[in-house]
């Protein structure tokens, strides 16, 4: 509900301040020089053991390295943080911010630099940020249908696929309409996460996408209630006659992605929803799923965006944000990310950009069984506009929260 609730006040109350503060246009020497000693306080989603403890290896290399200490302020919704710099802009806190870096994407980001929230420009002055892949993967540089402008520097790539144990399920639906099948035949055996849960909330969009008759209708903004209605009307008929069929009736739902899969692994459901393609395989890696779990995508393909780190304008360490969002996209960090035995999240980078050592660096990565080519994960679709998002929450929680 919090970011709901941020949306719509930055959307009334901001609306007149420009779309960005500030921007990186010194050299990188006095970055690294000015970001010496600072303390970066690092907002981030702090529901998973794995994420948290690469965060923590990401904090102690810059500080080895770099002399920036980084603090992981664990979020269990990045709206808290977007609240915090909303409060702060509204209060006249113009610097010496509480937030110095936000993991972010989607309606978060749109909301912070429509509302002139965010510093820079400065991600395409990082110097890793020649390393990205912007040509074969778009969503580095396009947020959820919106520019990023420099605003965020790209972080990891994500696609929906759906983790399940092959042990125990043979047949698995291969499109949305096949999970009312799937369901009905397998009753209390599915489910999704509450939203504003992201994976939750992706997984709606999913829905959208395939039972909206103009689905090209979703990458522009939302024009007004009635369009709204008409074209998510498709959406809850859906979910009305999913949601029976459903763990616990459809009457209540996992907390997150990390409380489904442990659903899954307890043998509560035998499906459960996850971002990183390589994430079955890591999660099989760290013991938390048998060996005999596997992955499986949908036949016209998944829904695939960006996640990005970005400054608020008016942080107090800039400086140091900008080393820790540089490191980010460093060859080591990304190839250490998208070993499954710490992460599983698929690189920014641009195989064909990096040296013969940077490469092998990712051709030595574990795949793991449960991992599925590129080919075989099928089409990426686009991720709608955001205000779809944060108007399909609100309505889903008014017909389904508790």
């Amino acid at each position: 509900m919090q970011r709901l609730s941020v949306v719509g006040l930055a959307m009334a109350t901001l609306v007149a301040f420009g779309s960005s503060a500030g921007s990186a246009d010194q050299p990188w020497d006095e970055t690294l020089a000015a970001a010496k000693g600072q303390t970066v306080y690092w907002n981030a989603w702090g529901g998973d053991e794995r994420i948290n403890a690469y965060i923590d290896w990401v904090a102690e290399e810059l500080e080895d390295r770099y002399g920036v200490r980084v603090v992981h302020v664990k979020l269990s919704d990045t709206a808290e943080a977007v609240s915090r710099v909303l409060a702060e802009k509204a209060s006249g806190r113009d610097s010496d911010g509480s937030v110095d870096l936000i993991w972010i994407n989607g309606e978060n980001f749109a909301t912070m630099k429509e509302n002139g929230l965010l510093y820079g420009p400065f991600a395409e002055a990082l110097p890793n940020f020649a390393l990205v892949d912007v040509d074969g993967k778009p969503t580095t540089k396009i947020d959820f249908t919106v520019p990023t402008d420099g605003l965020e520097s790209p972080w990891g790539m994500a696609k929906i696929n759906f983790i399940y144990d092959s042990a125990r399920t043979e047949r698995t639906p291969g499109s949305i309409a096949g999970f009312l099948d799937w369901a009905a035949a397998n009753e209390g055996r599915f489910s999704y996460p509450a939203p504003p849960d992201f994976i939750g909330s992706t997984f709606l969009k999913q829905v959208l996408i395939e039972v909206a008759e103009d689905a090209d209708i979703l990458q522009s903004p939302v024009t007004d209630d009635a369009q709204f209605d008409a074209v998510t009307a498709p959406l809850w008929n859906y979910l009305d006659r999913l949601h029976p069929s459903l763990w616990r009736d459809g009457e209540s739902f996992p907390a997150s992605g990390p409380a489904l899969r442990q659903l899954l692994d307890d043998g509560e459901v035998d499906i459960a929803i996850s971002f990183h393609p390589s994430e079955a395989s890591s999660l099989i890696a760290s013991g938390q799923l048998p060996d005999s779990a596997r992955i499986f995508v949908l036949d016209n393909g998944t829904i695939g965006n960006t996640h990005f780190v970005a400054i608020p304008f008016n942080a107090s360490a800039k400086a140091g944000a900008q080393v820790l969002a540089n490191f980010l996209l460093s060859p080591e960090a990304q190839a250490r990310k998208q070993n499954p035995e710490h992460w599983g999240d698929d690189t920014v980078l641009a195989m064909g950009k990096l040296s013969a050592e940077q490469r092998s660096l990712f051709e030595a990565l574990p795949k793991g069984a449960a991992t599925l080519s590129p080919d075989e994960l099928g089409p990426t679709l686009l991720e709608p506009h955001p205000s779809w998002m944060t108007r399909i929450e609100t309505a889903w929680l008014e017909r389904y929260g508790n």
